[in-house]
């Protein structure tokens, strides 16, 4: 998104959700700055939505109507929503995971997590204490492609064994077989974080 959004010249408008009381449900989250609405003049039929930055962003044509996009908003966040819950592994299969992948690219490391966990995390993609075997997961990870959740559990499982991110903590991690793809979405999705995070300039 470039900083051409702020412009009040720009193709582009970005707003914030607002629905009007009435008597029509409103959608939990709706109304409290989790949705983000985006006009766009390039767009002319399709709408997208989409989780960037821990909201929902939905992106429609820039001449849908108030009553139109009253109307498909919702049904767009519901559908991201309906995406993510039927994606979220519960914390038991976490542990299952983990075992599976030690035993299939590290039968070396015997070291078991006593616990995996959901934790709301900003900075962090997990994080593992070996003195008690705990690893947590930041809940964002509840929305990545499996192989790249995949690959934050191998990473911190590794933990269990190497503290650090020494040689031999690498030579583990270089066996995760797409661990490069991994890493470049875990990257791209905290530079587009952070953009969308950025400060409004406003001229």
């Amino acid at each position: 998104m470039s900083d051409e959004i702020y412009s009040q010249n720009s193709e582009v408008r970005v707003e914030s959700l607002f629905i009007e009381q009435d008597d029509s449900p409103v959608l939990p989250g709706m109304g409290e700055g989790e949705i983000i609405v985006v006009r766009s003049a390039r767009r002319k039929r399709n709408i997208s939505a989409y989780r960037q930055g821990g909201q929902i962003v939905v992106s429609i044509p820039a001449r849908l109507s108030k009553a139109d996009e009253r109307a498909v908003v919702p049904e767009m966040v519901a559908k991201i929503r309906a995406q993510e819950a039927a994606r979220t592994f519960d914390e038991s299969a976490l542990s299952i995971r983990i075992d599976g992948l030690l035993s299939a690219l590290a039968p070396e490391i015997s070291e078991r997590p006593a616990s995996v966990t959901w934790r709301t995390m900003q900075e962090r993609w997990g994080s593992c204490t070996s003195v008690d075997g705990t690893i947590r997961l930041t809940n964002r990870l509840q929305r990545a492609p499996e192989y790249v959740l995949d690959f934050v559990l191998f990473h911190e499982a590794i933990h269990l064994r190497y503290g650090d991110h020494g040689e031999e903590f690498q030579a583990f991690l270089a066996r995760f077989p797409e661990g490069i793809r991994a890493q470049a979405y875990l990257d791209g999705y905290e530079a587009a974080e952070d953009r969308l995070l950025a400060p409004i300039i406003r001229r």
